[in-house]
């Protein structure tokens, strides 16, 4: 096989601006739709109107089973785009075709799932917000599973892995701040435009930038320079399969099932919990992400040192207990005689430590594993490890906002100042910690020796 360069920081940093784009549109799908489309008592009171009819069927509401089913829309074609992936023939490489496809469109529907063109409470609404939902998370698995695959591609060492791992969840995490500061941007148009309308064009704007982002790598970074791009010969099926047959993965991704769901309830919520529990503007939702943006990433030169020095596995593990607690926290928002301001400080700052850890070294462990594998099958699926994961965790977000979107709705009927006011939000914050401390217990099966010492067997003898 041909030497391949091995790629600078530059180009790791290069790479990584790829992640700042797609989390921006990712942020603002996961942090706002429900917000936009199963609004509070406070929002329809500031001029938003219920554009999708609000009522249940069998507990379910209409935004919830849609983003539901386009999460396992997405789930299901991420193994489908991830064998397209790796058997690829083209010059440009693997990965990267994909990625130059993918970007435009994929800001596009971003900014048309909050287009509903027929009045208020109309099921016309619900037929194009479906339609553009399922093409969003089609075009977000067309850029991200490439994407994805990247990681061990470019990470070709242990330290490279954990400085990539670094470098992309300091781009997710600002990517999902610039989302967290969707209703500061709409605030500027709301007078003019109105309050949909103002969220419409904001959305629009942050999307323009993501795009931007999202095309740097594709037309940067030169894939065959650094990766090898010898097509696999596996079939996707066959691909999945072989995959999920090494144990460390099944492992990793029962936990990284348990964690997501629980995160996504947190992340759904935040925008509630920020408004409803403490009864702050959702201004504050920004101010309080800044706040803990700002406090993990202050975290990630600890994190990156001593997952080094420690281990992923150690560092991993404490960070699902230490979610979990601040889960439990944010769900007791309101209750006790504290400042609204500083309590939600207190919540930032307790969830920083384990985003950081989080928001490292998961990947790093998937590259870990997928390196493993390919030692030991001779078979470079890089791929379809990044897509088994997103598979399996999107399926996970699936049922997440199925329980959000229910969950919330327990004691919605209860007035602002009465007892019980809030509960199903409350709830959500309690279910996420209790899946979150499920995921750590899981985790700590995961044979980390192992899989390090057969990479570095492979190290030796290359």
């Amino acid at each position: 096989m041909e030497n391949k360069k091995t790629a600078s920081n530059k180009i790791l940093w290069i790479f990584a601006v790829g992640q700042l784009g797609w989390s921006i549109l990712a942020g603002i799908i996961s942090n706002w739709l429900v917000f936009f489309y199963q609004p509070s008592q406070e929002e329809l009171a500031k001029g938003q109107t219920a554009l999708i009819p609000q009522g249940t069927f069998i507990g379910l509401t209409v935004i919830g089973v849609i983003t539901a089913v386009g999460r396992i829309f997405d789930a299901v074609t991420d193994p489908f785009i991830a064998g397209k992936s790796d058997s690829l023939k083209h010059r440009l490489g693997r990965r990267i075709p994909f990625m130059r496809f993918a970007a435009i469109p994929f800001g596009i529907v971003t900014v048309l799932m909050f287009i509903s063109p027929f009045e208020a409470g109309s099921k016309g609404n619900v037929a194009c917000l479906f339609i553009f939902a399922m093409l969003f998370y089609f075009c977000m698995t067309c850029y991200c599973t490439p994407y994805n695959a990247l990681i061990p591609e470019l990470g070709s060492t242990q330290n490279a892995r954990i400085n990539l791992s670094t470098y992309i969840s300091v781009t997710y995490f600002f990517g999902t701040g610039i989302a967290f500061f969707l209703p500061s941007v709409a605030g500027i148009f709301t007078d003019s435009l109105g309050y949909a309308n103002s969220y419409r064009v904001s959305i629009a704007i942050l999307a323009a930038i993501a795009i931007i982002c999202m095309l740097i790598p594709a037309f940067l970074i030169d894939e065959n320079v650094y990766v090898d791009t010898t097509p696999s010969k596996s079939s996707a099926f066959s691909s999945l399969l072989s995959t999920f047959r090494n144990k460390d993965f099944r492992i990793f991704v029962c936990s990284d099932i348990l964690y997501w769901i629980g995160l996504t309830l947190f992340q759904t919520g935040l925008s509630f919990y920020v408004t409803v529990l403490l009864g702050l503007d959702t201004q504050k939702t920004s101010t309080l992400f800044i706040i803990m943006t700002v406090s993990s990433l202050a975290f990630y030169p600890a994190v990156n040192i001593f997952s080094k020095k420690l281990g992923k596995k150690k560092l991993i593990s404490f960070a699902f207990l230490f979610f979990s607690v601040a889960f439990i926290v944010t769900a007791g928002a309101g209750l006790f005689d504290i400042p609204a301001m500083a309590y939600g400080v207190i919540i930032a700052v307790l969830a920083a430590l384990p985003m950081a850890i989080l928001g490292i070294l998961p990947q790093a462990v998937v590259a870990d594993i997928s390196e493993e594998d390919k030692l030991e099958t001779g078979e470079s699926r890089q791929g379809m490890f990044y897509a088994a994961r997103t598979f399996a965790f999107k399926m996970g977000q699936s049922l997440a906002m199925l329980l959000f979107t229910s969950i919330a709705l327990v004691n919605s009927d209860v007035k602002k100042g009465q007892s019980g006011y809030g509960l199903g939000y409350r709830l959500t914050a309690v279910v996420a910690a209790v899946l979150c401390l499920l995921g750590g217990l899981v985790f700590l099966k995961y044979n980390e020796k192992k899989v390090l010492k057969r990479i570095g067997e492979g190290q030796k003898d290359a």
